[in-house]
C-alpha cells in the first residue's frame, strides 16, 4: 500500500555566479512588495483600527507597479506570508501583550533578500537534467521568454524525477548563497504492522518526549534544542535594526528553524525506529486538549507558544504509517497526577517537576515516566498492584541528542 506525502528537498545551485544577480533582484523585490503591503496595512490600521485581510491587500497591491516585479503568483505568496504573520501575532498577543506585529523587511537603506516562491505557472522543471526555469516579473523581463535557468544538485539519495509532482519551488537565501527548495508530492510504500506491543508518549517542554515501552522507559531531553533557541534568538535580537530585521537577524532566524526541523525529524525517526525494533505496533501520544487557550502567565505563555507538540505528533503519525506503527492521539487529562500503579490521583503526589511519589501505594517514579505509562495504559490497561517502584519507571534510560553526529545516543542515568 502506498501513501502520498508532501516533502521538501533542498538543491544547491551549481551555476550560482550566472544566476545570483537575477535572484538578488527577485529577493529584493519580494522584500519591497512586503514593505509596501505592510505600509498599506499600517495606514488602514490607523484609519479603521483593523488590519486588512489577505484579499483586500492583494486587490490593492495588484495596482502597484512593484507587483509586476515578480511573477503574479510569487507576488501573491508574499501577501499570503504577511497575512499569516499578522494572524500569528493576533494569536500571540492575547497571551503576551509585549508581542510586536510583523515589521518591515529593511535594515537602514537596504532590504534583506526575501524568499521567493514560484508556483505552478512560475517555474518549469527539467528533472532529467537537474535544471529549473524560474520566471521573472514582467518589469524585469528583457523579452517575453526571459527567465532564470538554475542548474541544481540534490542529495545523492534524492531523485526528483521519481516524485509524483513538484508543487512549488522556493529560492532561499541561506546567508551565503541562494539555494532551491522543491516542495513535492511523493508516494511511499507502507509496511505491515510492526508488532503487537503498545507504547505511550508523554510530550513535554524540558523532556521533549518520554516513551513508555513495554519493558523500558526512555527520556528524550530538549537541552540541545533549548541551547539553540537561546543562542540564535539572542543573535536575532542583537542584530535587529530599527527598521526591521537585518541580514544577520534573518540568518539567525533561518538557522534556528533549520536546527529545530532537524531535531524534531531526528527525534521522531528515533522513536519510530525504537518501536519497530521492539515490536511496538501501537503508539499512544499525549494530546494536551485546548492547552493553547490556557493562561500560564507571561513566561509560561512564551514557552507554551513554542511547544511543538502538534508538530511532533504529525511527524510521528506519517512516519509511523510508513513503518507499520499506528499512532493514536489520546487526551492527557490527569495523566501527570494519577499513579500508574494504583490509580490514586492525589495532586500532591507530584512532589516536584521530575519526581512522583504516590501517597497510597508508595510508588516512586520519574514524573514524566509515570505520565507516559498512563498514556500506554489508555490502550492496554495493566492490572494494578504490579511493583515497579524504584525500577525502570524511576530510573529510565536517557537518549541525548549528539550535535556532531546529528543523532540521538544512549546514556544510562538516574533521574530523580
Amino acid at each position: 500500500m502506498a501513501i502520498e506525502l508532501t516533502r521538501a528537498y533542498v538543491g544547491s545551485i551549481q551555476n550560482q555566479r550566472q544566476v545570483r544577480d537575477g535572484l538578488d533582484s527577485l529577493g529584493d523585490f519580494a522584500s519591497k512588495i512586503w514593505n509596501v503591503a505592510r505600509w498599506t496595512a499600517d495606514r488602514i490600521w490607523n484609519a479603521t483600527g483593523e488590519i486588512p485581510d489577505e484579499g483586500t491587500l492583494k486587490a490593492y497591491m495588484k495596482n502597484r507597479e512593484c507587483w509586476k516585479d515578480l511573477n503574479a503568483q510569487s507576488s501573491q505568496k508574499v501577501i499570503e506570508e504577511l497575512s499569516d504573520a499578522f494572524q500569528s501575532w493576533f494569536e500571540l498577543r492575547h497571551k503576551d501583550d509585549t508581542a510586536n506585529p510583523p515589521g518591515y523587511r529593511k535594515h537602514g537603506d537596504t532590504r534583506p533578500k526575501s524568499t521567493v516562491t514560484f508556483k505552478t505557472d512560475g517555474f518549469k522543471h527539467d528533472p532529467e537534467n537537474n535544471r529549473v526555469r524560474l520566471s521573472k516579473g514582467k518589469n524585469l523581463k528583457d523579452h517575453r521568454s526571459d527567465f532564470l535557468l538554475c542548474e541544481y544538485q540534490t542529495r545523492p539519495d534524492v531523485d526528483l524525477s521519481e516524485v509524483t509532482k513538484v508543487q512549488n519551488v522556493r529560492a532561499v537565501w541561506n546567508g551565503g548563497e541562494w539555494e532551491l527548495h522543491f516542495v513535492c508530492k511523493v508516494e511511499l510504500e507502507t509496511t505491515g504492522s510492526a508488532g503487537n506491543g503498545v507504547a505511550g508518549i508523554d510530550l513535554g517542554i524540558k523532556n521533549i518526549a518520554t516513551v513508555a515501552f513495554p519493558n523500558e522507559y526512555v527520556l528524550y531531553p530538549g537541552n540541545s534544542l533549548k541551547q539553540d533557541k537561546h543562542y540564535f534568538t539572542r543573535a536575532e535580537y542583537d542584530t535587529e535594526g530599527e527598521n526591521g530585521p537585518s541580514e544577520k537577524s534573518m540568518w539567525a532566524r533561518r538557522k534556528l528553524t533549520e536546527r529545530e526541523t532537524h531535531f524534531y525529524h531526528t527525534l521522531t525517526d528515533a522513536i519510530i525506529t525504537e518501536c519497530v525494533e521492539r515490536g511496538v505496533g501501537t503508539l499512544a501520544v499525549s494530546w494536551p486538549e485546548k492547552v493553547r487557550e490556557s493562561d500560564w502567565g507571561k513566561t509560561g505563555n512564551k514557552k507554551l507558544h513554542s511547544w511543538a507538540f502538534d508538530r511532533i505528533y504529525q511527524y510521528l503519525d506519517y512516519k509511523g504509517e510508513i513503518r507499520g506503527v499506528e499512532v493514536l492521539k489520546e487526551n492527557e487529562w490527569d495523566t501527570s497526577k494519577t499513579c500508574s500503579q494504583c490509580g490514586d490521583d492525589t495532586k500532591s503526589n507530584r512532589v516536584e517537576r521530575g519526581l512522583y511519589v504516590c501517597s497510597s501505594c508508595e510508588l516512586v517514579a520519574n514524573a514524566d515516566c509515570n505520565g507516559a505509562e498512563n498514556m500506554r495504559q489508555k490502550i492496554t490497561p495493566s492490572p494494578h498492584g504490579e511493583d515497579r517502584s524504584n525500577g525502570c519507571v524511576a530510573q529510565p534510560s536517557t537518549h541525548l541528542f549528539d550535535r556532531e553526529s546529528g543523532t540521538f545516543t544512549t546514556r544510562e542515568q538516574v533521574v530523580s
